[in-house]
């Protein structure tokens, strides 16, 4: 099999790997930070508003995860378990499927395709795989 030829700059990835690590990072700290808007999203997904720290801290340790090069695959597959959670409980209290329901699955689709541009272990296993 050959490799697939993956040539896009340096600017290109770091902005497509930025984008959903600034929105879990926003994410988790408004979590930590006990803002108003969690408490009101806690409610209406019928989760218990004192969990909201601890799934801050899952959300920020899928990030960092991420984010070292070495543990980066790890932090993509547990962020991705984390937003397929997310994707669940928004299906659970009926909310609206392209804005709330389908987003944790765009920023899923963001980690891994920054994920792919910068790691050439996983373009490789997709190359392998074809």
């Amino acid at each position: 099999m050959q490799a697939i030829a993956v040539t896009p700059t340096r600017w290109g990835i770091r902005i497509l790997t930025a984008i959903p690590v600034l929105f879990l990072i926003f994410s988790g700290a408004i979590k930590l930070a006990h803002h108003a808007e969690v408490s009101r999203s806690m409610t209406h997904l019928g989760m218990p508003e004192v969990l909201a720290p601890a799934i801050g801290i899952l959300e920020l340790a899928c990030v960092v995860l991420y984010l070292i090069p070495r543990t980066a695959v790890v932090g993509a597959v547990l962020a991705t378990g984390f937003l397929g959670g997310a994707v669940a409980l928004h299906l659970r209290v009926g909310d609206p499927l392209p804005t709330h329901t389908l987003f944790p699955i765009y920023v899923g689709a963001l980690l891994w395709a920054g994920l792919f541009l910068r790691d050439a272990r996983v373009r490789a296993l997709v190359a392998h795989n074809r």
